[in-house]
Order: C-alpha cells, then sequence, then structure tokens
C-alpha cells in the first residue's frame, strides 16, 4: 500500500499548491509562483514513484475511503493501466512545473496566482480521475478537469480565449453528458457504480453495443476525435503554454483511457466492429489533422492540429487491438494495444516539448505567427535543439520514441492483415496507407516548423533581437527531449513494460514477445525485428563522417569564405524572398483543396453555436414578454395600493383611532357570522 501513500501525498501536494496560489495571490506572488511549481514538481515525483510498482509488474492494488454518500463507494484502484496514466500525467507534471517557475512571471500581476490554482487543481483532478473505481467519483473528477481546464482557457480574458473556452465548454459538457447515460446503463444493470461491478455487468449484445458507443463518442470530444476535434485548435492555443503542454499532452489522453475502459476493461471487447470504428476514426483522424496542421501559419494552432493526428494513430493501435480481442488472435490484440498505449506516452513527451519550446519562442517574442520568426537557431540555441529533438520524434524517425511506437502500431496492422479474414486484410491495407501518408505528411510539416521558425535570416525585429528563455524553461524542455531519447533508444527495456500493461487487458496476452536482447520483435520474430541502440549507434558514427572531412580537407579552403547576400537570379535579395509557412504548403493545400473545406462540415461545433444562439435570442425575445405581462402589471398594482394606503395616512391622531375602532367592531363580528356563540 506505500503507493498509495505516495500517491495520497503527490495528490496533497498538488492541492497545497493551489490552495498557497490563492492565499499568496495579491502582495506575494512572486513567492506564490515559486511554492506552487516547487510543490508540483516534487508531487510530480511521487507520482512517478507511486505508478512504478504495479508497471514492473505488481499486483493491482485496490483502497477504498469512507464516502460522505450512502450510495457511492470512494474506491481507488491502481492497475496497470491506470498505473500508466498517473505515470504518463505525472512526468509531463514534473517538466511543466519546473518549465513554470520562470513562465509564469510573464504574468505577474495579470492574475499569475489564479493560474497556479487552477494549474494545480487541474493536475489532482487528473490524477484523482485515472485512480477512481466508481463512477460517481469518475464523473466528479472529470467535470473538475473539464472546469479547471477550462478557466486555463480563457484565462487571458480576450475576445478568441472566451470564444475558444465556450465550444470547449460546450463539446466538453456534450461529452460529459453521454458518459453519464452510458455509466447510467451499466448501473441499471448492475444496480451499483463501482467498477468491480460493471466490469461482470450481463447487457445484451445490443445493449452493449450502445453503450460503447456513447462512451467512444463521449470520450472520443475529450480526445479529440475527428468531427469532435473543432475544440482543439482554439482551445490549446488560447491557453498559456504551460497548460496547452498539459492539455495536449495529457488531458486528451484521458479520453483514450476512457474508451479503453469502457470497451475493453468493461465490455470486454467480444464485438469486432468496434474496433473497425475505433481504427477507421483513428486512420481518418490522422490524415485530416496532420492535413489541416500544414496549412496553419499560427505554431500552437498547429500543434494542436497534430494532437488530433496522433490521437488518431494511438487510436488505430487501440483499434487492432480490440479487433484482436474480439477475433480471439491475443498476439494481434497484444502489439495493437502496446503500439497504442506506447504512442500514447511517446505522444506525451513529444508534443508536450514542442508546447514548452513554442512557449519558449513565443516568451522571447510575443507572436505565435510563424512568419515573424526565423533565425532563432543561433539566438535560442538551447531551444532550438530541443525542439529539433521533438519534431524528429513526432515525425517518427529514428532513434528516438515516436519511431518505435508508430513501428509497433505497423506490425500490428501487417499482423493483422495475415490473419486470413477478408475484412481484417482490407483494414489493414487501408489503414497502412493512411498511417504511412500520415508520416510523410508529418515529416514535411515539421520541416515547415523548423525551417521557418528557427532557420534563416529573422523575419521581424522582436525575432532578431531575441534571447535565449531562463534556465528554468530549458531545464524544462531539455528534460522531455532527453526523455524522447531514452524512451527511443531504451526501449527494448520499456516495450515489455508496456506489454504488461497491455497483455493485463487481453487473455492470454502475456506470452507475447516483445525484445529480445537489444533487439524489438513484434511477437513473432521472422516478421520483423528492430534494434534502436544499434541504429543510435549507426547514426552517430555517420555523423562523424562530415566532422572527420572537415577537418582533413579544410585546410586553406576555410580563408575563401565569405558572407554577403544570398544570390537571388540577379535581383537585390530581400527577406520577403525567404520561404514562409504560406509559401511552403501552397501547392499542397491546392491539391486537398477539398479535404480543407471539409473542415467546417466536420466541425460539430457549428450546430452548437448556431443552437446557443438562437437560444440567446429565443431567451432575448421572451424576457420583456414576462416583463410586460406579469411583473409590470403586479408592479404598477402595488404601486396604485400604496398611493390609496399614503391618501389614507392624513397624519391626524383623530383618525388613526378611527381606524383602530372600526377594526375592532371587524374582529368583533367575525365570530358571529361564523356561526361562534
Amino acid at each position: 500500500m506505500f503507493s498509495f501513500t505516495l500517491l495520497f501525498s503527490s495528490i496533497s501536494l498538488y492541492v497545497v499548491a493551489a490552495i498557497m496560489s490563492l492565499l499568496l495571490s495579491a502582495k506575494k506572488e512572486s513567492i506564490g509562483i515559486a511554492i506552487s511549481g516547487v510543490l508540483a514538481t516534487i508531487g510530480g515525483i511521487l507520482g512517478v514513484c507511486a505508478s512504478l510498482p504495479v508497471l514492473f509488474g505488481a499486483d493491482a492494488m485496490n483502497y477504498q475511503i469512507s464516502s460522505p454518500f450512502y450510495f457511492a463507494d470512494c474506491i481507488l484502484r491502481l492497475d496497470p493501466l491506470s498505473s500508466l496514466m498517473v505515470f504518463i500525467i505525472s512526468l509531463i507534471v514534473i517538466a511543466c512545473s519546473i518549465y513554470s517557475l520562470a513562465y509564469m512571471q510573464e504574468y505577474k500581476g495579470k492574475g499569475a496566482w489564479a493560474m497556479g490554482f487552477f494549474m494545480n487543481t487541474f493536475i489532482a483532478s487528473m490524477v484523482a480521475l485515472v485512480i477512481s473505481d466508481n463512477a460517481f467519483y469518475f464523473i466528479i473528477f472529470f467535470e473538475m478537469m473539464s472546469l479547471a481546464s477550462y478557466f486555463l482557457v480563457v484565462f487571458e480574458q480576450k475576445e478568441a480565449s472566451i470564444r475558444a473556452g465556450l465550444q470547449y465548454f460546450l463539446i466538453a459538457h456534450a461529452g460529459s453528458v453521454l458518459i453519464m447515460i452510458a455509466f447510467f446503463i451499466l448501473y441499471r444493470a448492475t444496480g451499483s457504480l463501482n467498477f468491480q461491478d460493471f466490469r461482470a455487468a450481463h447487457l445484451s449484445p445490443a445493449m452493449e453495443s450502445v453503450v460503447f458507443l456513447l462512451a467512444f463518442f463521449g470520450f472520443g470530444a475529450k480526445a479529440g476525435i475527428i468531427s469532435l476535434h473543432s475544440w482543439l485548435p482554439l482551445a490549446h492555443p488560447a491557453a498559456p503554454s504551460n497548460a496547452s503542454a498539459l492539455m495536449s499532452g495529457v488531458m486528451v489522453k484521458i479520453g483514450v483511457f476512457g474508451i479503453i475502459k469502457v470497451g475493453i476493461d468493461f465490455l470486454g471487447a467480444d464485438t469486432a466492429w468496434w474496433g473497425y470504428l475505433v481504427l477507421a476514426f483513428g486512420a481518418v483522424s490522422s490524415v485530416l489533422g496532420v492535413l489541416y496542421a500544414l496549412a496553419e501559419h499560427d505554431i500552437k494552432r498547429l500543434l494542436a492540429y497534430h494532437t488530433v493526428e496522433n490521437i488518431g494513430i494511438i487510436l488505430m493501435g487501440v483499434g487492432v487491438g480490440m479487433v484482436g480481442i474480439a477475433t480471439h488472435h491475443p498476439v494481434l490484440a497484444t502489439i495493437g494495444l502496446l503500439g497504442g498505449l506506447y504512442h500514447m506516452l511517446n505522444h506525451a513527451v513529444f508534443k508536450g516539448l514542442l508546447f514548452l519550446g513554442a512557449g519558449s519562442v513565443i516568451f522571447r517574442i510575443h507572436t505565435k505567427d510563424m512568419d515573424k520568426m526565423g533565425g532563432l537557431g543561433k539566438l535560442m540555441p538551447y531551444t532550438a535543439i530541443a525542439f529539433l529533438i521533438g519534431t524528429m520524434a513526432i515525425s517518427a524517425l529514428p532513434p528516438l520514441n515516436g519511431f518505435v511506437s508508430e513501428w509497433f502500431i505497423y506490425q500490428s496492422l501487417l499482423t493483422m492483415g495475415r490473419q486470413g479474414d477478408l475484412m481484417m486484410s482490407l483494414g489493414s491495407i487501408v489503414a497502412v496507407v493512411m498511417l504511412a501518408l500520415t508520416g510523410a505528411l508529418a515529416c514535411m510539416c515539421f520541416v515547415k516548423v523548423y525551417g521557418v521558425c528557427f532557420s534563416g535570416a529573422p523575419k521581424s525585429k522582436a525575432s532578431s533581437n531575441a534571447t535565449e528563455a531562463p534556465i528554468a524553461m530549458v531545464i524544462g524542455t531539455s528534460l522531455l527531449a532527453l526523455m524522447c531519447i531514452v524512451l527511443g533508444i531504451g526501449s527494448p527495456w520499456i516495450a515489455p513494460v508496456i506489454k504488461g500493461v497491455a497483455a493485463s487487458l487481453v487473455h492470454g496476452g502475456q506470452a507475447v514477445t516483445v525484445a529480445h536482447g537489444l533487439a524489438l520483435v513484434p511477437g513473432i520474430a521472422h516478421q520483423a525485428i528492430l534494434s534502436e541502440p544499434i541504429i543510435a549507434i549507426s547514426l552517430l558514427l555517420l555523423l562523424l563522417i562530415p566532422f572527420a572531412l572537415v577537418t582533413l580537407f579544410k585546410g586553406q579552403k576555410m580563408k575563401r569564405r565569405h558572407s554577403n547576400d544570398p544570390w537571388a537570379c540577379g535581383y537585390a535579395y530581400e527577406e520577403r524572398m525567404t520561404v514562409d509557412a504560406g509559401s511552403f504548403t501552397h501547392t499542397l493545400r491546392s491539391m486537398y483543396a477539398p479535404l480543407y473545406t471539409l473542415r467546417d462540415k466536420l466541425n460539430l461545433a457549428i450546430p452548437f453555436t448556431w443552437i446557443l444562439i438562437k437560444t440567446t435570442s429565443f431567451a432575448a425575445r421572451i424576457e420583456p414578454c414576462f416583463d410586460d405581462y406579469i411583473f409590470m402589471p403586479i408592479a404598477r398594482t402595488t404601486q396604485s395600493l400604496s398611493r390609496i394606503v399614503q391618501r389614507m395616512q392624513f397624519g391626524d391622531f383623530r383618525w388613526y383611532c378611527l381606524y383602530m375602532v372600526i377594526a375592532l367592531v371587524i374582529l368583533l363580528l367575525i365570530p358571529f357570522d361564523l356561526g361562534v356563540k
């Protein structure tokens, strides 16, 4: 039970940090920022330590706290899946909290104390949510998480942030309603709100499908699957960068966690079309997410669309795993879930890194427009190196972590195609093509991002005057950059741990082999083999070749080097000749123009907004009716009566005596008229 002790300590530190942010709100805001960041960092370290025993093979643990509500037991459960989520949350919290020690100085006098309060509340609610084993408390913490993140989105109180917050609020709570309905159906079937009883629920196949669909779209709204993603490119750019890192890197994974929890843990994923549905949404989300990202000039909007892309990749692995469970292929199920869960961890790390890196750039030049950046590689070298590692990781380049998880997802799709079933073969072919297209477009997108932002000449005065970010921000980004390398090169030792989480969801999955020495294998050794450490060593040796050539042949040639304006085909060089974010992707945007027009048609926030506008307009028309026909007549009658009473008050003592006599006579007559003797 030591893990729960660490976990309670971690959550307590987040709560204390939130309270201290409030108490030190006005006069000692700098101290509040420091205390909030330090306590959250320690809380993250304790959370990581609490999750490790179960991740490394310890049995699942349950803990019950006395509940003030007779109908809901406060049961906490630390199993492999929830332990992985606690690890992911805590790891990103450590980096973001260190980063915030310097970053939040930007908001001194602008409500930094409020950011500290909502940030720590947001973190505490996420940790409590993933270990809750009761539907009532799960929903309570889910709503706390949504509300705290809403206040982070609207924190800057600008028109764009308020609009983004409203859209996020509507979609998030529409999803919450679907989740509550799914839990209510399970409650009616079991008579209990405990997840342990949900796992033993006996539902008809039709009702199981209804519960799954409700949960899939309810949690899908939080995950940002395509058609429910429209809040992402609005909310993430509006929130402060450390909040964006947590929302994109961690919060959206709660949606995937919920889909796995209901679809596999509760319902057993015994229906194959559920897996195909998840796989289809994942494939479409991945391609459209990266296409929409390519068209963006706002660096944080671009990263938000890449969240849609990577959630799609994660769902592809989860979908394959669900198909494998339903069709009784435990190797396929384990490899698919391994790829999805590994990519869940990897995405949290490299997307957190990219949002923090983008935040460092914005911190210095105060713009999100990539066309006003440029030349930052020399001016912000540490941020540039960390950001480069993040771009390589998200582009799935070896030997970094993104390559490993996508490799496992590829292998799961290829394994699915070899099973002989027509539907599985067709699904495998389509998904592999879409995943390959996603990877190619992602590489193109991040070549654009890094080239436009960090290479070339500065495109604005602010960019040319930029300096490196403060040391705390550099440490936060560097920590995640280091994790991208560790999760990639260390994959032969990390993949078996993630496999244990996947196997806990699949009966018979423990026999699957995913690592042998320094090599990774996708369950079947003769299908494929990969060694990230050997790739890393080979790449390092290749990097030495240019240095060796320069050392051997530089001689007198270095003296002939000179620096002048670039040659521009005989024309005088101008800054506007440099490649910008728009020109880089102009051809691609023209080619895929129909898919970009589809973006608004798939945006479910548009009908939500229309309904809100119509409701507000209707309320505005109805409100005067109440005033004109109900409240105003009552007010006029009251005024008339008051004037009559006023006329009766002459101020003469004799008239008041007469009123008293009349009242006494009336009181004496009433009993006689009622027949009382």
